[in-house]
């Protein structure tokens, strides 16, 4: 069985931004994509893993259950070296559970203040949710954290985050140059290939 044989696959997110990169990643299957925000009275789901892969896993099997359709989630980390790996799981809400990314940037910032070496990586895991099975797919990018915002505003760490082989941010890269490079991209890009091994055609 693959997501076809249901008609859809559920992205479970509601952050259009995610859901624009990760349809872009699945451009190439022939597959009907709809998120959360097209859905009523969807479950709220705490991140309580102490993983990625667990974090994404809670997210599609919970939606999965409540759709009934095959579901793709992910979880997406940034870790500096020099702050030990932070933030890490904890990305999305380093700066408190109700900060907003622009201030989960300025708090990085100025842990990394003085600095030399500011070496990261993002990691994405996508968890897939097909029938009872649980499929995981990993993706990571390189590259150094900028002394300061290279564009204003931006979605999460992009706009201070400089791929390796790169002299701007993620969030000046087109979403092409961005999909071929970036640690969404990687996971995405085994994703598809599984996809393709279960049945689904190239489109």
């Amino acid at each position: 069985m693959y997501p076809s044989d249901q008609g859809a696959l559920v992205l479970a997110t509601g952050n259009t931004h995610k859901t624009k990169e990760l349809s872009a990643l699945l451009r190439s299957v022939p597959l009907t994509t709809l998120d959360l925000t097209r859905m009523q009275n969807v479950p709220h789901i705490e991140e309580t893993g102490d993983t990625l892969r667990d974090n994404a896993a809670l997210k599609a099997r919970t939606i999965r259950d409540f759709t009934g359709l095959a579901t793709l989630a992910d979880d997406t980390g940034l870790e500096v070296t020099t702050l030990g790996g932070a933030p890490g799981i904890r990305s999305a809400r380093y700066a408190g559970p109700r900060a907003d990314a622009r201030a989960n940037r300025a708090k990085l910032l100025q842990a990394l203040e003085g600095q030399s070496t500011r070496e990261a990586r993002f990691v994405t895991v996508l968890a897939l949710a097909l029938g009872s099975d649980m499929y995981f797919f990993e993706g990571q990018c390189a590259g150094h954290i900028a002394f300061h915002e290279m564009t204003p505003g931006g979605f999460g760490y992009e706009s201070i985050f400089v791929p390796k082989g790169f002299d701007v941010s993620f969030a000046q890269l087109s979403t092409e140059q961005k999909n071929a490079i970036s640690h969404r991209g990687h996971a995405g890009q085994k994703l598809v290939a599984f996809l393709r091994q279960c049945g689904v055609p190239a489109s």
